[in-house]
């Protein structure tokens, strides 16, 4: 039976453990900032790389293999983004078609007061469970994975847009 066979896999056993512990730390970082600051935890995210970037401002295209959302989807975040102050829409000027996200004031004061919540949440759900000697094994082994895709050190975003757009009627993957 090919189930079982694959279940046994201990590779199939990390990945599965490696998206349970993501979702589980996401959700729980997520309810504590919406908790504290009202804050999602993807606007957190763009707050954060924008904050790091020159000027406070990153191309959408950018911020799109940034936060891992479809070009649609990394949109609507920044138009809500926008409608609440946090970040502005400025065209580029070398390329008219380009377009940037820039952090607001607003936007640099709501990540302050969010940046420590964040922090005691990777804190209480990371190293309460982590020491530092397994902290760094697991930094070391998914900074390989991400290596080993071709990571620059950036977050990896997928190009070839969302799988369920592809799907033909039968179920399996178009074009």
């Amino acid at each position: 039976m090919v189930t079982s066979e694959l279940n046994q896999s201990v590779h199939l056993q990390a990945w599965r453990a490696l998206l349970r512990a993501q979702s589980g730390l996401a959700c729980n970082l997520e309810r504590e900032l919406m908790e504290a600051e009202g804050l999602p935890l993807a606007w957190y995210e763009v707050l954060l790389v924008l904050d790091g970037a020159p000027e406070g401002a990153v191309r959408l295209q950018r911020l799109m293999d940034t936060v891992l959302m479809t070009k649609s989807g990394v949109s609507r975040l920044i138009d809500r983004m926008e409608a609440a102050g946090l970040v502005a829409r400025t065209g580029c000027p070398s390329d008219r078609r380009g377009a940037f996200a820039v952090i607001t004031d607003p936007g640099r004061e709501k990540l302050r007061r969010a940046a420590p919540v964040h922090a005691r949440g990777i804190d209480r759900h990371l190293a309460s469970v982590l020491d530092d000697d397994d902290a760094a094994r697991l930094r070391d082994a998914l900074s390989a994975i991400a290596d080993g895709l071709g990571g620059d050190g950036a977050f990896l975003g997928c190009t070839g847009g969302d799988a369920e757009d592809r799907l033909d009627p039968a179920g399996g993957l178009s074009g």
